[in-house]
Parts: C-alpha cells; sequence; structure tokens
C-alpha cells in the first residue's frame, strides 16, 4: 500500500483574474463611485439646497457677463458716434481737416496728427495727479485741442466778421476769399448772434449801477470762490454742490451781455483748462442741466465759440463719474418740475450737434406726463414716482415750489419749436383754465389777484415768491397769438408780485406771502410768517418784470425793477457781495449764499433803455437760470413791433 499524496500547500491569498481590455485607472472610478455614494446619502433636503446655490451662482455668474457685455457695447457705440456728432448748422462745428493739409496754411498752427477715438463716456473717479496715466494725458490733449480751437475761433474774428463784447455785430471786412474748406475750419459765430445788435453809445445811469453791482459780486467771487460752486460771503469761503463751477459758468451769458470783456475771457480760460468731469459725484439732473448745460448753451449762442458747445455735450447723465442714476436718498420720488425743466436745453442740443437721442429722451418725458392720470383741469400734482412713472401725493396742486416751471416749459418748448406741436399748446391752455378756475383769488383790502394752492379740495392763500414766473410766461403766449385775457391777468400778476416787496419794510420779497382773504383793519394784503422771513435772490419777479416791459411798453415796469435793484443794494450787504439771504422785515440781515442767476435777470431788465431798441424774436428765456435758446426764424418783426421772449442785448 502506498502512502496517501502528501496535501497541497496552503495558500494565504486570493487571486483575482482582470478580464481582457480593462486597465487600471489609479482609483479614479471608486473615488466616483464613492463620490456618487455620498451624494446618495445625502437627504433630499441637503441635496435640494447643493443644486439651488449651484443654480445662484451660474445666474449670478451670466448677468455678470451680460451687464459687462452691454457695457463694452455701450463703450464701443460711443465711440463709434463720436465722430458722426456733426452740427445741424454747419458753421457750429469746425469740419476736420485732412492731415495732409499744408499746416503753413494756418499761422502758428502744428500739423494735425491723426484723429483719435476718445472714449466719451464717465470720467475716472479720482482726481489725479498732473503725472498721471494715459487717459489723463488723452483728457489734457483733448482740451488743449478744444482750448486751440476757441483761440482759433477769436483770431479769425479779429480778421473777419466781429462781434462787439456789447453784443455789437459789424460787418466782415472785404479781403481774400477762402476756400469753402478752410472756411469751414474757422467757425464763426451762429448767425443768431450776429444779428444781435446794440447801439455803442454809452451806457445810462442805470445800466452803470447794474454793471457796478455784478462787478461788485463778482469780485467778491473770484477773491474767495473762483472755480467752486458758490460764495460764502459772510464768511468769505466758498461751498461745493457738484464742484463743477456753478457760479462762474452761471454767470458766462451775463457777462457777455454786459460787456465785461476782461472777466469774460478770464472765465471761459477756466471753462477750457479746468472744467472737467474726472468726479465721483452725484449731480441734480434738474440743476446741472439749467446750470452747466444751459449756461454753457447760452454763452455758445451769445459768443458763437464753438468751445462751450463742446464742453456741453453730456458725458452722462446723473453721476459724472461712474453714470449711475437713481432717485433721491431721501425719497423715491422726483419733482414734477425737475424731470419737466431740462427739455429746452436737451432739445437745443439735438438741435445744435445733429444727435437726436438727446430730445428723444426728454420728449419721452413729456409724452409720460401728458397721459399720466391725477391731473385737475390741466393742473398737476408736485411728484412723480420714479419706479412707477406715476403722480404721487395726488390732490395737492401749486405754482410754486415743485411744480413752477412745468408750465413755464410747456408754453416755451411750443415756441421754441415752431409753434407745432399742439399737444404743448393744449396742454398750456389747459392748465391757465385751471389756474384761473382752481386757484385764482383777490386779496383785502387792496385787491391783489394772486394765485393760491389747493390741497384736496381746500385753498390755501398762500403763494411762494417762485409763482411769480407767471406774469411773464403769460405776457409772452399772449404776444405769440394767445387770447388777450391772458396779457390782462399777467398785468394783474404783475402789480401782486411788484406789491410783495413794496409792502416790506427793505422792499424785497419775502420767500412766501399769505394773503388776506378778509377786510380787516389795519391789516394789509400781504401777510408773512416769521420762518418766511428772508429773500433768496430768486430771479422770478425782474423777469416777469423784463417781459412786461418789453412787450408792452409801458415805463412803470422798467421803474419797478430799478426799485429792486436800489432795494437789494440798499440792504446791508457783506465786503464781498450781497448776502442770498436777506430779511424783510425789521432790519436786514445778511445771509450765507449768493445766487449768480439773479444777477443775469436783474441787467436784463434794468439795462433796457427803450422797448423797440431790439426787434430781438430769436430768442426764447427761461425763468430757471435766465438760459438763451434760440427760436425757429420767422419772418422778422414789423417796424415798433415788439420782440417775443428775451433781448439780452439790451
Amino acid at each position: 500500500m502506498y502512502p496517501p499524496p502528501p496535501l497541497p500547500p496552503r495558500r494565504d491569498f486570493i487571486s483575482v483574474t482582470l478580464s481582457p481590455g480593462r486597465s487600471y485607472d489609479g482609483g479614479q472610478g471608486l473615488r466616483r463611485r464613492s463620490f456618487w455614494r455620498k451624494w446618495k446619502q445625502l437627504s433630499r433636503l441637503q441635496r435640494n439646497v447643493v443644486l439651488f446655490l449651484l443654480a445662484c451662482l451660474m445666474l449670478c455668474g451670466l448677468l455678470s457677463y451680460i451687464s459687462v457685455a452691454d457695457e463694452w457695447k455701450a463703450v464701443g457705440s460711443r465711440s463709434a458716434e463720436g465722430p458722426k456728432m456733426r452740427p445741424a448748422n454747419p458753421p457750429v462745428l469746425p469740419a476736420p481737416r485732412r492731415a495732409a493739409e499744408n499746416p503753413e496754411t494756418f499761422a502758428g498752427a502744428s500739423p494735425q496728427k491723426p484723429p483719435r477715438h476718445f472714449r466719451r463716456g464717465p470720467p475716472n473717479l479720482q482726481i489725479r495727479a498732473p503725472d498721471g496715466d494715459a487717459k489723463d494725458r488723452r483728457q489734457d490733449e483733448a482740451q488743449r485741442r478744444a482750448e486751440a480751437a476757441g483761440e482759433a475761433r477769436w483770431e479769425d474774428d479779429a480778421q473777419g466778421s466781429r462781434v462787439s463784447w456789447r453784443g455789437t455785430g459789424t460787418e466782415p471786412e472785404q479781403g481774400p476769399q477762402l476756400s469753402p474748406r478752410k472756411a469751414e475750419a474757422a467757425p464763426r459765430p451762429s448767425p443768431q448772434a450776429l444779428r444781435m445788435r446794440n447801439s455803442p453809445a454809452s451806457q445810462n445811469e442805470r445800466q452803470k449801477a447794474v454793471v457796478a453791482a455784478f462787478r461788485h459780486a463778482w469780485a467778491g467771487y473770484r477773491k474767495f470762490a473762483w472755480g467752486h460752486d458758490e460764495l460764502k460771503p459772510v464768511s468769505k469761503s466758498f461751498s461745493e454742490w457738484f464742484g463743477l463751477g456753478l457760479t462762474l459758468i452761471d454767470a458766462l451769458d451775463t457777462m457777455w451781455i454786459l460787456g465785461l470783456k476782461k472777466e469774460f475771457e478770464e472765465a471761459r480760460k477756466w471753462v477750457s483748462q479746468k472744467l472737467l468731469f474726472q468726479k465721483n459725484v452725484d449731480v441734480n439732473l434738474f440743476e446741472s442741466t439749467i446750470r452747466i448745460l444751459g449756461g454753457l448753451l447760452s454763452a455758445f449762442h451769445l459768443s458763437g465759440d464753438v468751445l462751450f458747445l463742446e464742453k456741453a455735450i453730456p458725458y452722462s447723465d446723473v453721476n459724472i463719474g461712474t453714470g449711475v442714476a437713481h432717485p433721491p436718498r431721501w425719497t423715491s420720488d422726483s419733482t414734477v418740475a425737475e424731470v419737466t425743466s431740462i427739455q429746452l436745453e436737451f432739445r437745443e442740443l439735438s438741435r445744435l450737434t445733429g444727435v437726436k437721442k438727446f430730445q428723444e429722451a426728454v420728449e419721452e418725458v413729456t409724452r409720460r406726463v401728458h397721459s399720466l392720470r391725477g391731473k385737475k383741469d390741466g393742473l398737476v400734482p408736485m411728484f412723480i414716482n420714479t419706479n412707477s412713472g406715476l403722480f404721487t401725493h395726488l390732490g395737492v396742486f401749486t405754482l410754486g415750489a415743485r411744480a413752477d416751471s412745468y408750465y413755464e416749459y410747456l408754453l416755451k418748448q411750443w415756441i421754441q419749436g415752431g409753434k407745432k406741436e399742439t399737444q404743448l399748446l393744449e396742454d398750456y391752455l389747459e392748465a391757465v383754465e385751471g389756474i384761473r378756475k382752481h386757484l385764482l383769488r383777490r386779496s383785502e383790502p387792496g385787491q391783489l389777484t394772486f394765485v393760491g394752492e389747493l390741497a384736496h379740495g381746500r385753498f390755501s392763500a398762500k403763494m411762494d415768491h417762485l409763482v411769480c414766473f407767471l406774469p411773464g410766461t403769460l405776457a409772452l403766449g399772449a404776444h405769440h397769438g394767445l387770447p388777450a385775457d391772458h396779457m390782462e391777468l399777467a398785468q394783474a400778476l404783475m402789480d401782486t408780485c411788484y406789491q410783495m416787496n413794496r409792502q416790506m419794510e427793505t422792499g424785497l420779497s419775502p420767500e412766501i406771502v399769505h394773503f388776506n382773504l378778509h377786510p380787516q383793519r389795519s391789516h394789509k394784503d400781504v401777510q408773512v410768517k416769521a420762518a418766511d422771513r428772508h429773500n433768496l435772490l430768486r430771479p422770478e419777479t425782474v423777469e416777469s418784470l423784463f417781459y412786461l416791459y418789453r412787450l408792452t411798453g409801458q415805463r412803470k415796469y422798467q421803474d419797478w425793477g430799478w426799485e429792486i435793484l436800489r432795494s437789494f443794494n440798499a440792504s446791508p450787504r457783506a465786503a464781498t457781495l450781497p448776502s442770498a439771504t436777506s430779511r424783510t422785515r425789521a432790519i436786514p440781515s445778511p445771509g450765507t449764499r449768493w445766487r449768480a442767476s439773479f444777477w443775469g435777470r436783474r441787467s436784463s431788465t434794468c439795462t433796457c433803455s427803450s422797448p423797440t431798441t431790439q426787434t430781438c424774436s430769436a430768442w426764447t428765456l427761461t425763468c430757471s437760470t435766465r438760459r438763451l435758446t434760440p427760436c425757429p426764424s420767422g419772418p422778422p418783426p414789423r417796424a415798433g413791433r415788439l420782440p417775443s421772449g428775451c433781448c439780452p442785448g439790451d
């Protein structure tokens, strides 16, 4: 018998046979299976939270991409649009010269470099040092070109057509004819500016007094607040609102009208070299439009200097550094006066540049307000919500603060547009009838006609000084063919506005008055509350006096304006200039601010020597800051016919 075979050796491992075609992946498959196992181990709520967060991240990324793409698209469109901004009137902007032109044909001019495309958009946020980056250098180069173009225009005027600093235009001297290309390269003043002729005779005593008052005020601003927004005359310092030299820009047209050549040239140099929009600052759309845009356009129309037009083209809408728009910090509402009192300036900017988007934007606002509900026989509420676009604070109607210039701009847009926009005229006429029906009353004992306020059906005998724009507006409308009773109402309201000054001990109107509706002994028609006994140098009364004097020829209106000037000169004033806040009763005390817009309106009234000196029907005067915008050309006025609108050189 054989012995049993030995047992096989015991193995301590397991043999695994891999299938063909597969290889080891370093454990990635195991990790994938592990991740999926962990995902399946999560609860449904946890998985939903993770998926929601991922979806939010993807949505944010998509929105960021769209925002960046739109911004670059806007930058590209502005760059492409820049060279296309050509004026509707060829003499306004210079035609570009080709680089091949012989530079010797232009004395003192350097060869022109190939044109570059500069970004027209929100400027930098910081005020940089002189040795800034390339963008700063490009901005400085653009400013130098603008200044050089303006100086070339002045030099060309000295050789050809001259415009006097008193507004007088003289015929160009006879000389060799320039080629059309060269003639376009040297822009000349607009035809309206050339037609503004005035007698070179010496000024009368009243005119000299107006010029002296302005010089006194301007000297204070120049010494203590040069280039800043406002002068504080008591402390002899300055304050900033936008940081854009509001007072200086606001006074440009006044200095031209008064013939202050030295002051105008100095201010022009500041605009050329220092007026830059490289500040991250919020500006009020209404105020910046009527003061900066309106001031620059007025200076351009009067002087014909293309520098002011180039500066007037907006860089952005509200924040001049970022272009971000927002409602006021304290509310989501804007006032109706603000959104409806920028149309004249933007429409004129489109006319001058040929770029229609400015006019289209503001006219869309006009159409929107026209179609809104909440009006009362043409009267509009004071506020409009910037989100919904609807009127708010319904049932409250006034022609004072927050609503006043809406009514003024209805008429003046109609005139500016050649009297063809019937919607504007209809809204204006309806509003005048609404004023007669709901807001017009007579005081006791003097039977003064005044415009009160209406709050939820309850009448208040309160009238702001701002309402004194209405006599001039009504008179202007009557002159342009509207019902004759508008002129009668204008004269009655003008008497009231004058009495608001005359019945005060200082001869200066308070900010707000209340009229006496019931006969009472020892009571005047005009009553003033303690909080309202101050004068803010508002120009509405003086502008209306200007219109009434120019359109009726009655000397009393000019005399009333002269009385107001003397009252201001008689009131205590700082060594720099009269204050913007003077007490209207007891002893007047100076305030802390100076309003430059008043001085231009005062000079327009008091320098008139006769109501028929000029036949200047080409200009429209706006009440916000006495802005000048040309009206459509038409047949010249007949001999002896009174002018329509403002005659700034008178």
